[in-house]
């Protein structure tokens, strides 16, 4: 296991590093002893603990829903050889608020300690951010802050955690709303980059569910238009659990050696970013209830939907996607299944008809990145 600095010597590391001196002795404008003040502040906020014994333990307040979520691995052997010798870094698409809890708890079934996690503030308030902050390692995230004293301060703590923990964090920021995969922002990629630590791997890593739980309450926003407290969406998620079932598949790529980018070059930075976006799209795993989306109508028969489907994992197949099944025949039923499960389409005779388009939607574009050609509805 790994030695853990005291805070107090991370503390000191975040202030000596040559970003954070330039900081605090040429900022324009500002005077030294407050911008001081803010970068501390700022670390007081980022800090963060992860009390490994108690993470089985305790789980998360949201074991109710997790529960019903049966959690499945892909290549779990590329995480085992990574870690032995190596500095990993896991960057995840993001769907839902539970992949905080799916994807460590996938590492830690496999016998793999689980990261910190860079998260949203939002997800920070009231008793469940103690249990972030204190046990199970969350860093918390401005993302909207354009503030240069705390972007700074940030690059710079990440980078000084990675010299003692393995971190997980999210290229696209919030969950997608509209179900597709959102483009990839490089700020934590950057602290990475220039974080100065050896041997570091990136890991990009695709989540998947066949249902995802809070699908009613985005897919009617389809774009994020503001940040309510995440007490407001737990609640709303407890609702949205009622009757709820999914499977997750969480699929691991092949390591990036991030020593083969120049940290100082915006180009090599955006490479990887768009190498690792590209990679987390074909891993992400293709399953029935977003195939049927991308094949439904607003009413169709059962026979052409099976028809449309085929063609669609003709086109999957062909675009090297991660596809669970392979058969129209068990696509369809197994996707209709649970669709109409959750009330988004509905058998009406001889015909299925849609109930929620909005939802509908948002499943088909999760993997519209794979079927560039398939029809807008």
């Amino acid at each position: 296991m790994d030695k853990i600095r005291p805070t107090d010597d991370v503390t000191q590391a975040v202030l000596e590093r040559p970003e954070v001196v330039r900081l605090l002795e040429h900022l324009p404008g500002q005077d030294p002893a407050k911008v001081r003040e803010k970068v501390l502040a700022y670390l007081d906020e980022l800090r963060t603990t992860q009390r490994y014994p108690f993470y089985r333990a305790l789980q998360h307040p949201l074991y109710p829903i997790l529960r019903k979520v049966t959690r499945h691995d892909e290549h779990i052997d590329i995480v085992h050889d990574a870690v032995r010798g190596h500095r990993v870094v896991y960057a995840s698409n993001h769907r839902s608020h539970i992949d905080y809890l799916v994807e460590p708890l996938v590492l830690d079934d496999n016998g793999v300690r689980p990261p910190l996690i860079a998260a949203g503030i939002n997800l920070f308030g009231g008793p469940l951010g103690l249990i972030h902050k204190h046990v199970t390692g969350a860093v918390p995230i401005r993302r909207a802050t354009k503030d240069p004293i705390y972007l700074t301060t940030l690059k710079a703590y990440i980078a000084e955690l990675l010299r003692d923990h393995d971190l997980l964090f999210y290229p696209e920021g919030g969950r997608s709303y509209s179900g597709e995969m959102k483009p990839h922002k490089t700020g934590i990629l950057h602290a990475v980059l220039q974080s100065g630590v050896r041997n570091v791997l990136l890991i990009p890593v695709a989540i998947a569910y066949d249902l995802v739980l809070e699908d009613r309450a985005i897919a009617r926003q389809g774009v994020k238009k503001r940040q309510r407290p995440f007490t407001y969406e737990l609640a709303e998620m407890v609702g949205l659990a009622v009757g709820y079932r999914s499977r997750s598949y969480v699929t691991f790529g092949a390591p990036v050696d991030v020593g083969a980018y120049d940290p100082d070059s915006r180009k090599d930075a955006l490479d990887l970013a768009h190498l690792t976006r590209d990679t987390i799209g074909k891993l992400f795993k293709v399953l029935p209830t977003a195939i049927v989306a991308s094949a439904m109508r607003p009413s169709i028969a059962r026979a052409d939907l099976e028809s449309n489907v085929d063609a669609a994992l003709d086109r999957l197949k062909a675009a090297g996607a991660n596809l669970l099944v392979r058969d129209a025949k068990h696509a369809v039923e197994d996707g209709l299944e649970r669709l109409e499960q959750r009330g988004v389409v509905q058998a009406e005779g001889a015909r299925l008809r849609v109930r929620d388009r909005n939802v509908l939607r948002y499943y088909a574009r999760s993997i519209q990145h794979l079927l560039p050609a398939s029809p807008t509805r």
